[in-house]
C-alpha cells in the first residue's frame, strides 16, 4: 500500500456516519447487510448513505454484490489488513519494539509476539 491509497482509505474514515457504517458491517461479516437495511440501521436517507457507501467502495474498504433487488455491502478484510499492516509498518519504521505495547494491548495474549 502507498501513501495515497493509505490517505483514501483514512479520509473515508474521516466522517461520523461511514465510520459508523463499517462498525456496523464489522457486526455484520461475512454475511454483509444491503444498503437499505443500513440506511434503516444509521437513520439516514437512502441517497444519502448511498453517497456514503459510494466513498467507502472507491477507498476499496467495502465490497457490494447484487442479490435480487438488493445490493449487499461487506467490509473488504483483506483492504482493511493492509490498511492497517502500513500504519503498524510506517509507524514502526523496522524498529518493531517501537509498536510492541500497541500490538500486545490490541491482540490476546497468546497472539502476541516478542518484539
Amino acid at each position: 500500500m502507498d501513501i495515497y491509497t493509505a490517505t483514501q482509505a483514512f479520509g473515508a474514515f474521516a466522517q461520523p456516519t461511514r465510520l459508523k457504517v463499517f462498525r456496523l458491517l464489522i457486526e455484520h461479516e461475512p454475511d454483509g447487510l444491503p444498503a437499505g437495511e443500513i440506511a434503516r440501521e444509521m437513520d439516514t436517507p437512502h441517497n444519502t448513505m448511498s453517497s456514503h457507501l459510494s466513498i467507502l467502495a472507491r477507498a476499496e474498504l467495502v465490497t457490494s454484490r447484487r442479490e435480487g433487488r438488493s445490493v449487499i455491502y461487506r467490509i473488504n478484510t483483506e483492504r482493511l489488513e493492509a490498511l492497517l499492516t502500513y500504519l503498524l509498518r510506517d509507524c514502526c519504521r523496522g524498529n518493531p519494539e517501537t509498536c510492541a505495547s500497541l500490538l500486545a494491548s490490541v491482540l490476546p495474549a497468546s497472539d502476541t509476539v516478542d518484539a
